[in-house]
């Protein structure tokens, strides 16, 4: 009779442990689903970060938009979702409200409509006193430095102040900074560089360039130089001495670039040929030098490598929009490129 009952509770025993471990796997396949980045706008987790997590583990960062999916499905699944779907459903945000959320320097968190807790640009414009049109390092004009700060915040760590006022086409009028020199670039847009007054002695004749307006420099330090003297853009033609080359034929472009024939001036210069132009907004045409009117910078340069022949912008905008005032500015700056012939000679003998 003892021994039957013993019997009969071990039988017990063993259900009771059965039942405590279907509990305990249940709750550790529950537990162990998949940490996300972030939750999407179409309410689902995007951007796997790991997967085999516990949702305690994956909000123990405390970070803004991390979620999390319990469902334990396969890298297929995940996959499908992720590329077919626009990411995982049954997304679960750590974050419900804005309560210890850091979202870091210049930002703060705010509640969407949705009643989503989100991080918004908020910079300090606190010391920002002059609310007036300022010029970005990108050559976009911004309405004031704040603006400026917002644009840096959503993107764009380099940006930053250039020169107080629109951006220009042209150095006039243009105060900058410091140290820094305005130099009016290759597509007409001026800029405040700081410039290197000293270069090293070239120690290899492989440092020679060519530069576009046919003469030798020793070193891409020399031909910065000789860009901020003038104030305009130089650039390269090609690596090495400047030869007398009677077409492209004559001239040896570094791998992945094209000679481009420039019939003006009877010279060659080696251009990169393989860039994708986006979809052109009506506000990128550019005429060319051959007067003709581009949908942008991009598709011009496009045309210039299919010809052979090198073309460059005359002026934004169309050809047809021309105006008395650019043409007694393109006068003025054939003068000055002119007169720069006769300061290089003394520069480079």
């Amino acid at each position: 009779m003892l021994r039957m009952l013993k019997k009969r509770q071990l039988h017990s025993g063993m259900i009771f442990l059965l039942i405590w471990l279907c509990h305990f796997i249940e709750d550790q396949k529950v537990q162990a689903g998949n940490c996300w980045l972030q939750q999407g706008t179409n309410g689902r987790c995007q951007f796997l970060y790991m997967p085999g997590m516990s949702r305690e583990e994956c909000c123990r960062s405390g970070r803004l938009g991390t979620s999390w999916t319990e469902e334990d499905v396969p890298n297929s699944t995940l996959f499908r979702w992720m590329i077919f779907n626009g990411g995982a459903p049954n997304c679960l945000p750590c974050k419900e409200t804005c309560d210890n959320v850091d979202c870091g320097p210049g930002k703060k968190c705010k509640m969407n409509k949705r009643s989503k807790p989100r991080c918004v640009c908020a910079p300090d414009c606190s010391n920002v006193t002059w609310k007036v049109p300022v010029c970005g390092s990108d050559g976009k004009t911004y309405k004031d430095e704040c603006a400026l700060l917002k644009a840096r915040c959503k993107g764009h760590p380099d940006l930053e102040v250039q020169y107080q006022g629109k951006c220009k086409k042209t150095c006039r009028d243009v105060l900058c900074p410091g140290s820094s020199t305005c130099v009016v670039d290759q597509t007409n847009n001026a800029y405040c560089v700081t410039c290197n007054r000293i270069c090293p002695e070239v120690t290899s004749p492989e440092q020679y360039l060519c530069g576009n307006d046919g003469i030798i420099y020793a070193s891409a330090c020399h031909l910065r130089r000789a860009t901020c003297l003038l104030g305009r853009s130089i650039g390269v033609a090609y690596e090495g001495k400047c030869i007398k080359a009677k077409s492209c034929d004559d001239i040896q472009c570094s791998a992945g670039k094209k000679c481009l024939w420039d019939a003006r001036m009877s010279r060659g210069r080696c251009s990169l040929c393989d860039e994708v132009c986006p979809e052109s907004r009506s506000d990128e045409a550019v005429c060319a030098s051959d007067n003709t009117t581009y949908p942008s910078e991009c598709a011009m340069k496009q045309a210039a490598c299919s010809m052979g022949v090198l073309l460059e912008v005359k002026h934004s905008g169309s050809c047809n929009s021309i105006t008395e005032d650019q043409e007694e500015e393109e006068e003025d700056e054939d003068q000055d490129y002119m007169a720069y012939f006769h300061l290089s000679s003394l520069l480079h003998g």
